[in-house]
C-alpha cells in the first residue's frame, strides 16, 4: 500500500512504511544485510546488490523524508556535513563562488571555507535577512549557490525563501535551504521556491539525541542524479539502524513540534521579562525583527531560544549553571540543553565574519514540564 498525502503527520507515520507483504509486521523490518544475492549475474531482486549503493531500510527513510519536505528525492547520510558536502560537490567545481549566511552553523561554514575552499571554491558571508544586501552581494559576484539557514543558527534570523530563490534564480544559483531548525513541521522551503533543502537529522528528525544523520532533499531530476552517484561513489551513506533510528524518530516529529513550540515560546517569554538579560532571539517574540515574516512563512517559531547576557563572563557562567538544561553540543532531542556557541559548536568560526558574539547563550528547549524549565533558569541567572 501507497500513502500520498499533504497532511504531514500522516506522511510522518506511512510513508515508506507499508506493512511488510510477508508477515503483516506494522513496522518494516531492518535490513542488516550488506549484500544481497542476484537472480543470475546482474539480475538483481528490486534494485539491491550491495548496501552502500542500496538498501531497503534507507530507502524507507528516503521515501519519507521526500514526503515530508515535499520532493521527489531524497538521500541519507551519515551526518549532515556529509550530506552537505555531497551536495555541494555535485554542484560545484573549482573556481565556483558561494553566497553564505553570515549566521550559520559553524561547521557549514568550515567545509565551505577551508574545505571546498582548498579545491578551488569561494565563499562570500552576508545578512541573508537583508534582501537589499544579498541583491549587493549578487551583483558584485553571482553566486553558483546561495545557501539559507532560516532560522539561522544561533541568532535565529529570519530570511524570506520566496523572495531570495526570486534573486539566486535570476542570477543563476542554485537556492539551497537548510531547514534543520524548523523541520518540515514548520517550514516548506521547496513549496517556497528553494532548489534543495538540506538537513542533520541528528537534531529535531531524530528527535532523540541517539543517532547522527543528514539528508538532502529536491525535486530537479538531473541534479538529483548528481547526488544519488556521489552518495553511492564517496559512500557516506547512513547505516541501516542509523536510518531505522531516524524514521522512527519522524514518526512523532510533528507532535514533538507542537510542544517544542510551545516551551520555548514560555522560555523566550520569561527570559525576555528578566531584568538580567541583555537580549532574547526568538522569532515568536513580536519585538523580533523577522516575527512577522516568520509568522507568514512558518507555521509555528521552533524550539530554539538564543539569549544575550550582559558580558561573556556572564553567558558562561549562566551555560554552567543550569540543572535542567544540560551543557552540551547539538539540539532537538527531547531533552533540553544550553549551548555557549563562542567556544562550543560555532568555536570553528572565532574571528570571522560568521563569529558569535560571546554573551551569547543558545538554548534547546526540550519537552520537559515548563515549570520546571522556567525555575532552572531563574535559579542560573541568580547564581
Amino acid at each position: 500500500m501507497t500513502i500520498e498525502t499533504d497532511k504531514i503527520a500522516t506522511a510522518a507515520i506511512h510513508a515508506g512504511q507499508a506493512a511488510d507483504p510477508h508477515t503483516g509486521a506494522v513496522i518494516p523490518p531492518l535490513h542488516l544485510s550488506t549484500t544481497f544475492v542476484q537472480d543470475g549475474i546482474g539480475g538483481l531482486r528490486q534494485g539491491y546488490e550491495y548496501g552502500r549503493s542500496a538498501n531497503p531500510t534507507r530507502d524507507a527513510l528516503q521515501a519519507q523524508l521526500a514526503a515530508l519536505e515535499g520532493g521527489t528525492h531524497a538521500y541519507s547520510f551519515a551526518s549532515g556535513l556529509a550530506a552537505e558536502d555531497t551536495l555541494l560537490r555535485a554542484i560545484l567545481a573549482p573556481g565556483d563562488h558561494v553566497l553564505l549566511g553570515s549566521d550559520v552553523y559553524g561547521g557549514t561554514f568550515r567545509l565551505i571555507s577551508r574545505v571546498l575552499g582548498a579545491w578551488g571554491v569561494t565563499v562570500q558571508v552576508v545578512d541573508m535577512s537583508s534582501l537589499d544586501a544579498v541583491r549587493a552581494a549578487v551583483a558584485e559576484r553571482a553566486p553558483r549557490v546561495l545557501w539559507v539557514e532560516t532560522p539561522s543558527n544561533p541568532l535565529l534570523r529570519i530570511s524570506d525563501i520566496a523572495a531570495l530563490a526570486e534573486i539566486g534564480h535570476a542570477a543563476g544559483s542554485v537556492v539551497v535551504v537548510d531547514n534543520t531548525f524548523a523541520t518540515p513541521v514548520l517550514q516548506r522551503p521547496l513549496a517556497l521556491g528553494a532548489d534543495v533543502v538540506v538537513h542533520s537529522t541528528t537534531k529535531y528528525l531524530g528527535g532523540h539525541s541517539d543517532v547522527v544523520g543528514g539528508a538532502v532533499v529536491l525535486s530537479d531530476d538531473a541534479l538529483a542524479e548528481q547526488v544519488r552517484f556521489l552518495q553511492f561513489a564517496v559512500g557516506a551513506v547512513s547505516g541501516p539502524f542509523d536510518a531505522w533510528l531516524t524514521t522512527r524518530g519522524i514518526k512523532t516529529l510533528p507532535v514533538r513540534m507542537r510542544q517544542h513550540n510551545a516551551n520555548a515560546q514560555a522560555v523566550a517569554e520569561f527570559l525576555d521579562a528578566h531584568p538580567r538579560v541583555a537580549r532574547v532571539y526568538y522569532p515568536g517574540l513580536p519585538s523580533h525583527p523577522g516575527h512577522e515574516l516568520a509568522a507568514r512563512q512558518m507555521s509555528g517559531f521552533g524550539g530554539i531560544v538564543s539569549v544575550a547576557l550582559e558580558t561573556g563572563e556572564a553567558a558562561r557562567r549562566f551555560a554552567e549553571s543550569t540543572r535542567v538544561f544540560q551543557l552540551a553540543e547539538s539540539l532537538g532531542g527531547v531533552e533540553s540543553l544550553v549551548n555557549y556557541p563562542d567556544a562550543m559548536t560555532h568555536a570553528s568560526v572565532r574571528g570571522t565574519e560568521a563569529a558569535v558574539p560571546v554573551e551569547v547563550v543558545r538554548l534547546s528547549v526540550g519537552l520537559e514540564d515548563v515549570s520546571d524549565l522556567l525555575a532552572d533558569l531563574e535559579q542560573a541567572l541568580t547564581v
